[in-house]
């Protein structure tokens, strides 16, 4: 099993100086310039500008998916440059629920499978209180009747559904998504973003990049990015929009 989250931190997310850089033919484009910004327990952020200037990039530094160039990434307390790529896979699976725009749910396993499937991978919980929990968090977004089913015999809205049950499998403290409403309809993106306001409010933290301006105005904060570097951080509340993305 996993070993106990770490309690005695500050912020869930911490960022400091981080560059990402990639090497492209004989060259080397920089995409990440120098980025610094925290999170604390039980904010939600977006994360937004223009595509293509480091947005999923910086989701990639924060869930160990990727390692910076330069610069420190500290989740939940603990400095991710520093760890193995095992160690990642074992941290990630209990302190990150990372939610993707196109679902990524495993089409040969029902819904439910596809729930467990985390509490698996980190031998967390007993095997029955694994079922008796994947029940209560499909029924918390409202997926409850249609567990055994295949994702290929349910909706768009309701994979995404069922991916972020599975995203809370394990009881992470950060929950990412990079475009999450992203493949919905507008009225499925609202429902799938009230979810993400009920967890937040529950204590969870989360980060979103996303698009949608309308979405992004009711997020309490936006980190927007723009050419590697983050050119606003701030506490905006509802009601507010952004141009240039």
């Amino acid at each position: 099993m996993v070993g106990k989250k770490e309690e005695n931190y500050e912020h869930v997310v911490q960022v400091k100086d981080v560059v990402k850089s990639f090497k492209v033919g004989d060259g080397e484009i920089t995409i990440l310039k120098g980025l610094s910004f925290d999170v604390k327990e039980g904010e939600f952020v977006s994360i937004v500008g223009p595509s293509g200037n480091g947005k999923s990039t910086l989701l990639n530094m924060i869930t160990g998916i990727d390692r910076p160039s330069d610069g420190e990434v500290l989740v939940t307390g603990r400095q991710l440059n520093k760890m193995s790529e095992n160690q990642l896979a074992a941290w990630r699976g209990e302190h990150v629920g990372i939610i993707f725009q196109f679902f990524q749910m495993l089409p040969a396993l029902s819904i439910l499978q596809n729930v467990i499937l985390p509490m698996d991978f980190a031998n967390k919980y007993r095997p029955k209180e694994r079922r008796e929990r994947a029940m209560h968090l499909l029924e918390t977004v409202g997926l409850a009747d249609q567990a055994d089913k295949l994702p290929s015999m349910v909706s768009g809205g309701q994979q995404q559904r069922a991916a972020i049950a599975r995203a809370l499998a394990n009881d992470p403290p950060l929950l990412v998504g990079d475009e999450p409403t992203g493949n919905l309809d507008t009225r499925t993106a609202h429902d799938v973003f009230d979810l993400f306001h009920k967890f937040v409010e529950s204590g969870k933290s989360m980060l979103m990049v996303t698009h949608d301006k309308e979405l992004a105005s009711r997020v309490p904060r936006v980190v927007e990015i723009t050419n590697g570097k983050i050119t606003r951080d701030e506490y905006v509340g509802a009601g507010t929009s952004w141009a240039g993305y």
